[in-house]
């Protein structure tokens, strides 16, 4: 059975813990959406280097607090392919 770190061999929706957790899904969506880091970071207006730190799991301070809000509200992240 494919575990969260296999991503060519994994389908959403991916459950969201961790920075690690984020940044797998992050990759798995990219690369599923054929777009380089670099082509990916131009469209979001981010920095290649922030994304690559997100992707490998890099506990950034914007991460930090977005998983702080979320344990103090009791919630979970889930991240699936949208439909729009």
């Amino acid at each position: 059975m494919p575990t969260e770190h296999q991503d060519s061999q994994v389908r959403g929706p991916f459950r969201i813990y961790t920075p690690a957790s984020l940044g797998d899904a992050v990759r798995h969506y990219r690369t599923e959406a054929g777009l380089t880091q670099a082509q990916l970071a131009e469209k979001a207006g981010l920095q290649r280097w922030y994304l690559s730190e997100l992707e490998s799991g890099k506990e950034t301070e914007q991460v930090k607090r977005l998983f702080r809000v979320l344990r103090q509200l009791g919630v979970r992240m889930t991240l699936d392919k949208a439909d729009w």
